[in-house]
């Protein structure tokens, strides 16, 4: 069973975010261009528009045009669009617009204007619509028609893109149109992260819907300018602090021509202008830029993946992790594994997962697999590859005649008192210090030992499972 979703991201290990002149931020505003690409029955769909809109609760209306609807939408086309792009070329920002093709096709200067401004026209999609329900021909289709029809309007294919409304299939069948230099219908991040598609690897620049203009629209969202400028100051000065504690991330800004162009909330976006401006350490970038420096800083780099692994080489690799008990990683093999198990911690913790959920009976037996420390099976070399190693490093292939006896004596007065192998993980450990621990845990109650034991033996597969990771991803 495999499950696809990554809940590990960088965890606490995140890049430094590669930003011109150690900026602490990069702030990104994208303007989304739907106007005239909304549903509509004059567009050939089978309702009007409902989201989005003054018209809270609006429902569609089938086979019907909303004139309504529809006259706010040609508002942010009309006078949304040009105080917003008034504002942005004043302030000498740069912009990335979320073009839907349709839409750009039937605003020719607007179209002008962005290029003029020099904006980024990312993709948008063919129409805005929602695509959870089309199939996957349909869905590629309309990518297809959207990719030819962005290229006739503006001039050049895009280098991002951003569906909104997506499906489960989208960021695939973007990524084998193998035009885009990132996708951003994701929202998982703060930073770009590389995905892995079956037509390769896709940079994902993060988006936003919660420093969004799109809540002046939803239940409990904004309800002023004020409102609005609170909630992006406050986002931007805690991401500001991160970058001067030495972890820079990014900030995007989603905006709407109807919603934030009116003249009651554009106020509060020109505030938040002002007051980022006035920071020191702060990158405007478009997507495409973040995009690219990420990708020059960190390019992509593929690895281990168990998940992806056939149940043979999957066993060949972690057969024999868990000492001559390969029930262990077949039930691995046979249980959810996904990207959160991509890392040696990772890996480690769904193995122990299935060794725990073993019968104490399973369990026991993998504790009699282990060889004695120092004993006959070292001296025979018939120990696995594993075990010499892990008892060589601990000096064991190099004891004293004396020092044989003792581990000799110690080894058979422990297996007689708990019923098993003495086990201990020896990494980090000398030959004194392994000493004083059999002298410790001797003292031991069974029920104790026991779990010590199996402690001890998770401590071994993790540092045998640290190995086979470092030895893959180089």
């Amino acid at each position: 069973m495999r499950y696809p979703r990554d809940m590990k991201g960088y965890g606490s290990n995140a890049p430094k975010a590669p930003w011109p002149n150690q900026a602490n931020i990069a702030v990104q505003f994208v303007v989304n261009y739907e106007e005239g690409g909304e549903n509509n029955i004059l567009h050939g769909d089978k309702a009007s528009e409902a989201f989005l809109s003054e018209i809270v609760g609006a429902a569609a209306w089938p086979d019907m045009r909303h004139w309504n609807m529809e006259s706010i939408y040609e508002y942010g086309a009309r006078t949304g669009f040009w105080r917003l792009y008034e504002l942005f070329t004043t302030a000498d920002i740069p912009v990335t617009v979320y073009g839907v093709a349709t839409a750009l096709k039937r605003n020719p200067d607007q179209v002008e204007a962005m290029l003029a401004a020099d904006w980024e026209i990312a993709s948008h999609g063919l129409k805005w619509i929602d695509y959870k329900d089309h199939s996957p021909e349909d869905e590629r289709r309309d990518i297809r028609e959207a990719i030819k029809m962005h290229e006739l309007v503006t001039g050049s294919k895009p280098q991002g893109w951003y569906t909104g409304r997506c499906s489960v299939n989208t960021v695939n069948l973007v990524a084998e149109q193998g035009i885009c230099t990132y996708q951003s219908d994701c929202y998982a991040d703060d930073l770009p992260y590389w995905q892995d598609t079956p037509s390769g690897a896709q940079l994902m620049v993060p988006y936003t819907l919660d420093a969004n203009d799109m809540r002046f629209a939803t239940p409990q969202g904004f309800n002023t300018g004020d409102h609005f400028f609170t909630y992006l100051k406050d986002s931007f000065d805690a991401l500001y602090q991160e970058g001067v504690n030495g972890a820079p991330k990014m900030m995007s800004i989603g905006l709407h021509c109807r919603l934030i162009g009116r003249p009651g909330r554009i106020q509060g976006l020109r505030k938040f202008i002002d007051y980022v401006k006035s920071h020191d350490k702060v990158w405007f970038a478009k997507r495409i830029d973040i995009a690219k420096a990420w990708q020059e800083a960190y390019p992509y780099q593929k690895r281990f993946s168990p998940a992806a692994l056939s149940k043979d080489a999957f066993m060949a690799h972690f057969g024999s992790v868990y000492e001559h008990s390969p029930w262990v990683a077949e039930r691995c093999f046979a249980d959810e594994l996904g990207p959160a198990h991509d890392s040696a911690s990772g890996f480690a913790s769904a193995m122990a997962y299935q060794f725990r959920n073993g019968t104490d009976e399973e369990r026991l037996a993998v504790l009699r697999a282990h060889p004695d420390l120092a004993g006959k099976l070292a001296a025979a070399r018939q120990l696995t590859a594993e075990s010499t190693q892990e008892q060589a490093s601990a000096g064991l292939d190099a004891l004293t005649d004396s020092e044989k006896q003792t581990f000799t004596a110690l080894n058979k007065a422990y297996v007689e008192r708990f019923g098993h192998p003495f086990i201990i993980a020896v990494k980090a450990h000398t030959k004194a210090s392994i000493l004083e621990a059999f002298k410790t845990r001797m003292t031991h109650d069974s029920a104790s030992e026991f779990q010590e034991a199996c402690q001890q033996v998770e401590k071994i597969a993790g540092f045998r499972i640290d190995a086979i990771f470092d030895s893959q991803n180089g």
